[in-house]
């Protein structure tokens, strides 16, 4: 066989995968964790962008999320949840406070504590970041349809349960550090508060 029949004849092979056997990566392509990696630092650049005309981070967009979710929830409970140091959680809460966008009550029941809560810019802010993560999905996903849109949520979630992540909490707030626990007493805000 000359070659100039050999190179189309190799192109041509089909290779077939056994069950339970992984497929090759694509030359280039890395494993399934780097192309998870690679596209996680992509949409949260991407999404960062999205809020910054909102004059707003991602960790804001979460701590604001998760006071609507839980009105009325301490900063230390918040903390805690969010896997973060009390006192980078005060820092942010103060930097939305500012923005009137959360409110720290005194908690009827405890003085020492604070109670937080979205004020009305708040609540304003979280429909902005609603629409910002609906067009930010749509962006991310343009190239799939529905069908396989929904098999990829679901198989993520299958992963995330997988390796114990916290549903609805991104783990880039580890980055602020885990909240104290047995060690110095939790930071407070303004007066000394938690």
């Amino acid at each position: 066989m000359n070659d100039s029949y050999r190179a189309p004849l190799q192109l041509a092979r089909v290779s077939f995968v056994k069950k339970n056997e992984r497929p090759a990566s694509p030359p280039g392509s890395g494993t399934t964790a780097f192309l998870l990696a690679q596209i996680g630092g992509h949409a949260a650049a991407k999404f960062a962008a999205r809020l910054a005309p909102l004059g707003l981070a991602p960790p804001h967009a979460g701590i604001l999320q998760a006071i609507a979710s839980t009105a009325g929830i301490s900063q230390q409970a918040l903390a805690a949840r969010l896997g973060i140091m009390p006192s980078r959680l005060v820092v942010l809460v103060d930097e939305l406070q500012e923005k009137d966008f959360v409110e720290r009550r005194d908690n009827p029941d405890d003085r020492r504590v604070y109670e937080l809560h979205l004020g009305d810019k708040g609540r304003q802010a979280l429909e902005a970041i609603g629409r910002a993560a609906s067009a930010h999905d749509e962006g991310l996903l343009e190239g799939l349809d529905n069908a396989e849109r929904a098999q990829l949520r679901a198989l993520l979630l299958r992963v995330a349960e997988q390796q114990g992540l916290t549903p609805g909490v991104h783990p880039g707030y580890r980055q602020f550090g885990p909240p104290a626990s047995g060690g110095p007493p939790a930071s407070r805000g303004p007066r000394g508060k938690r």
